[in-house]
């Protein structure tokens, strides 16, 4: 007899108690490798090299050198957390919501809290924008490789 004959014995050994917690840190922790590396890259490459002075002036250079890449990278965040969220936890909407949505909104609270002085109206507005774009594409990002 096999440990998977007793009655309410895990199917697999992941599936014991805390499994759905640890199913949620290890999505966690993809996202914020991915959302780390993503925005390192950014601050090296756009900021460092593509943004001087004047292009960060104009809305439409904000938009394009700031914004946008924080889109892509709170969506590349919220993708890998959803692709570790492993199963049958990520068949759960409000786990997998959890999972997903929790990094990138947690890294924007952190964010407006340390900038707080320094944030405008505008930046404010727009990097709320961002983390929804973004969240919302990660999220369907996710969702259509399960052919959902």
């Amino acid at each position: 007899m096999t440990r998977y004959d007793y009655p309410g014995a895990p199917a697999r050994r992941e599936d014991g108690r805390g499994a759905a917690a640890f199913a949620l840190l290890r999505a966690w922790a993809a996202g914020i490798v991915a959302l780390v590396v993503t925005e390192y890259a950014q601050a090296t490459l756009v900021y460092d090299h593509l943004a001087g002075d004047g292009e960060l002036e104009s809305f439409g250079g904000r938009m394009l050198l700031v914004h946008l890449p924080n889109a892509l990278c709170v969506a590349l965040a919220a993708w890998a957390a959803g692709r570790v969220h492993s199963d049958p936890f990520r068949w759960s909407s409000p786990q997998h919501l959890a999972a997903v949505l929790a990094v990138p909104v947690v890294a924007q609270l952190l964010s407006m809290v340390v900038q707080w002085d320094r944030l405008a109206l505008e930046g404010l507005l727009l990097s709320n924008a961002v983390l929804v774009v973004g969240c919302v594409a990660g999220y369907a990002a996710d969702r259509l490789q399960d052919g959902d």
